[in-house]
């Protein structure tokens, strides 16, 4: 990636917010643009900075990480957020997910780890760790589909969006500027990743998974 990828991270910790800016100094292509300890003010903050990943604790005062994520969401579609966390719930996992996040990594987790996330998620893909993974698929019934979402790509989720919307193969090759072909084959590795025989179990999956 020619440019560096920009985060803004949030936590209530002073020392985190420090630890962390001392460990993203040592990552090439990262830069660190903002910190915020503060979660009232990450949406004024983002208003202001260019920003490409907000990376977010779990656990804070006036509004936790998936209240944020909620919001953020809502006002910047477009932003990818990290959730870093010491929470290993499986239902808040699921939660922060459907909230809209692209990745979800422990605190415990190492230099290598984080940024194996950073680069996953500008990639336009959802990173998993394999400790997230696992507490994810030993949940209750119907939570290995988040294992299907990992492998979608950032083109697979636009055109999900589209075709959730009603548009056909040619409004959707117009809207991405891409060959309808190229959207054929593009509903067709969707339809198979996520296991739906049409457009109807794809809309279904994707309203329960929160991918739209």
């Amino acid at each position: 990636m020619s440019e560096s990828i920009r985060i803004m991270l949030v936590d209530d910790h002073q020392i985190i917010l420090d630890s962390l800016g001392l460990l993203f100094d040592l990552m090439d292509g990262i830069s660190l643009v903002a910190t915020v300890n503060d979660s009232r003010k990450v949406l004024e903050i983002l208003g202001e900075k260019e920003v490409d990943i907000l990376i977010t604790d779990m656990s804070m005062p006036y509004m936790n990480g998936i209240e944020l994520s909620f919001q953020v969401k809502e006002k910047f579609p477009d932003l990818k957020i990290l959730m870093l966390t010491v929470n290993d719930q499986g239902d808040r996992i699921q939660d922060a997910f459907k909230a809209g996040i692209s990745g979800y990594v422990m605190k415990k987790a190492g230099r290598v780890e984080l940024e194996k996330a950073i680069r996953t998620i500008a990639a336009g893909q959802l990173h998993f760790s394999q400790e997230v993974m696992r507490t994810l698929l030993s949940t209750k019934e119907g939570d290995d589909q988040f294992e299907k979402i990992k492998h979608l790509t950032k083109r697979e989720l636009e055109i999900i969006k589209l075709i959730v919307r009603e548009y056909s193969s040619a409004e959707i090759a117009e809207e991405l500027f891409i060959s309808q072909g190229t959207v054929e084959t593009h509903r067709h590795n969707i339809f198979k990743k996520l296991d739906v025989k049409n457009a109807i179990g794809l809309v279904k999956f994707a309203l329960k998974y929160k991918l739209i």
